[in-house]
């Protein structure tokens, strides 16, 4: 059975809205980090940090992508963008869900929730994780 993992723009978030491209972006930002950081240390750590290709197909386009797996542990994850309501004079707030496959193994399930706990920092959101815990990474 399949489950999610929600980023919720709140706000005091840095941005209100968010597109599959504003995702993406964070996500290289995340490679090229972890790049330098395997630099640093001497060893190959991007491909350990992100063993994944970015792959989207034409019914997601601008609304989902996956990631899958360069490596035999790992499968895919499910990403993608959509907007909520806050009240009716308000503006909608984005959010960000990630949602693990039936294929998804438990190497996936780790990397989902360190990606959600990256994203969520940047963004300063939200986050509901797969337990259903809540994690706050905005100023209250």
């Amino acid at each position: 059975m399949a489950s999610s993992a929600f980023i919720n723009l709140v706000p005091k978030s840095k941005k209100k809205t968010l597109t599959i491209e504003d995702v993406k972006e964070l996500l290289t930002y995340y490679k090229e980090i972890t790049a330098k950081t395997g630099e640093q240390l001497g060893w190959e750590y991007s491909q350990t940090a992100f063993p994944y290709e970015v792959k989207e197909t034409p019914e997601g386009k601008g609304q989902w992508f996956y990631l899958k797996a360069t490596e035999d542990r790992y499968k895919m994850i499910l990403i993608g963008v959509g907007s909520q309501p806050q009240s009716t004079e308000e503006e909608p707030l984005s959010y960000i869900q990630v949602t693990l496959h039936d294929q998804s193994t438990h190497g996936d399930k780790g990397k989902a929730n360190e990606f959600c706990k990256f994203l969520a920092k940047k963004l300063e959101a939200e986050l509901k994780l797969f337990t259903g815990s809540i994690m706050y990474y905005y100023k209250r």
